[in-house]
């Protein structure tokens, strides 16, 4: 089918999903979890698997490869997430917000699907299944365009979803395949006005560019993923990007151990490390260029900083996370509050590894939560501020460092971010990172005016 014919064939099955129960759309997603692990469907996956694999050896890389790669137990994990969906309670048609008008009149916020989503992502097989449970849990048709890497797998993958749907009474292009894997068709869903209803890219800092600059539809813009580490000068850990000082001399050559010679012991690929002159002086590795602490790798490849406290390690988080994920790893609890707080990210973790943001971990399915950028579509090149209020919570975490908090980002035109933060407990004000401009005084002006204009209505 072409992308047309594609894009009209799931805008004629919205309607069918739309108005379905959710007794009827849960077994059809049971009904697409054992098409999965039946004998015949499995083995033809695992075959078009294999043409893919040897399709795109040699043209990229191990890591790569191994998201790629299917095995029995794979495809039995994305059969358990699709029983997992499932079991969630049915989001169409809840009312989320209900008001009593004093003249009698009663308006309801009420959950429905969006209508046709379209989702392009690389080559993560393991996504089809994911993005197809989720749209049809939701009531919604999906169209899913995969990298050219993953396209047998995912259309062999496709065909065993639309075999759970034929069989439970909804129309199979309920879940649609894009064949041209050439720009052209990423295009074509950018674009599809009256036949897409939501975009989602889900991959690379390229991919979701390219959405965001040329999508004609509603399009949610995720983030990339750098994710960082800091282990605090009390922890005791086996992952890192940033560590302190302090546990550096004792923790760096264990890290360097671990993720080097036992990993090729085991017969497992040896993590590159890139090194900050300051980790160099105690560690062999390759030192970090410029851009290195601004990579998604994608790659057995791992950054390494030095940093003097929890607070710079906080500063370096805020000029180089994409708002994914990050941790710390801590026995003090005063620095695990402040991380917590001070870190705008989509998931924040104490004593616990990034890899957890995962929606199957939260318990709604498994599609990671990625962090959406901080301003509507269309606006990125505007300077937008950000005031978060964070409340007190009941725990002796936040009453050890402030009874509130204020954070205040502002991001410049060049995408040049400066994080000021403000503790009202004991007056204090600090600035974590500053822009390299001299746009920052004046940046630094209005936070400080806001703050001083806070603290002078909390006295009233």
């Amino acid at each position: 089918m072409t992308t047309q014919e594609i894009l009209e064939a799931a805008r004629a099955a919205r309607s069918t999903l739309g108005l379905s129960s959710g007794e009827v759309r849960r077994a059809a997603l049971l009904g697409m979890a054992e098409a999965l692990c039946s004998p015949a469907r499995q083995q033809a996956i695992l075959e078009a698997n294999a043409a893919d694999l040897e399709a795109a050896r040699g043209h990229i890389s191990e890591v790569m490869l191994d998201r790629l790669a299917l095995t029995p137990e794979r495809i039995n994990a994305m059969a358990k997430g699709i029983r997992e969906v499932a079991d969630l309670p049915d989001p169409v048609g809840k009312v989320l917000r209900r008001v009593e008008r004093p003249n009698g009149l009663v308006i309801e916020k009420t959950a429905v699907p969006m209508g046709v989503i379209a989702i392009i992502y690389e080559s993560r097989p393991n996504v089809t299944s994911d993005a197809a449970a989720l749209a049809i849990k939701s009531g919604n048709a999906c169209i899913l365009r995969c990298g050219r890497e993953a396209w047998r797998s995912a259309n062999a993958i496709v065909t065993a979803l639309r075999e759970g749907l034929r069989a439970n009474g909804l129309p199979e292009t309920a879940v649609c395949l894009i064949e041209d894997t050439t720009h052209a068709s990423a295009n074509a869903l950018m674009t599809a006005v009256g036949y897409v209803d939501l975009l989602i890219p889900r991959g690379g800092a390229g991919l979701i560019r390219a959405c965001v600059e040329n999508a004609k539809v509603p399009c949610i813009q995720t983030g990339t993923g750098i994710c960082h580490i800091f282990v605090d000068a009390s922890a005791d850990a086996e992952e890192v990007c940033l560590v302190h000082r302090d546990i550096a001399a004792e923790f760096l050559p264990k890290l360097a151990r671990r993720l080097g010679p036992d990993r090729t012991a085991k017969g497992l690929h040896p993590v590159e490390l890139r090194l900050d002159p300051r980790a160099a002086a105690i560690i062999p590795g390759t030192p970090a260029g410029p851009a290195d602490f601004d990579t998604e790798f994608l790659d057995y490849i791992l950054a390494v900083k030095v940093v003097d406290s929890v607070e710079e390690a906080v500063g370096h988080i805020a000029v180089h996370s994409t708002g994914h994920s990050e941790a710390i790893l801590t026995r003090d609890e005063a620095h695990a509050a402040l991380f917590t707080v001070a870190v705008d990210s989509a998931a924040v973790y104490v004593n616990c590894s990034t890899r957890f943001t995962d929606g199957g971990e939260f318990g709604l399915g498994h599609f990671h939560p990625e962090a959406p950028r901080p301003w509507p579509h269309g606006a990125g090149r505007a300077v937008q501020l950000q005031v978060h209020h964070s409340r007190q919570r009941p725990d002796p975490l936040n009453r050890s460092i402030a009874k509130t908090f204020f954070r205040f980002f502002l991001t410049g035109r060049r995408g040049r971010t400066a994080a000021c933060i403000f503790v009202l407990q004991g007056w204090t004000v600090f600035v974590i990172e500053t822009l390299s401009d001299q746009n920052f005084e004046n940046y630094f002006s209005v936070c400080a005016m806001m703050y001083f204009s806070f603290l002078h209505s909390v006295q009233k």
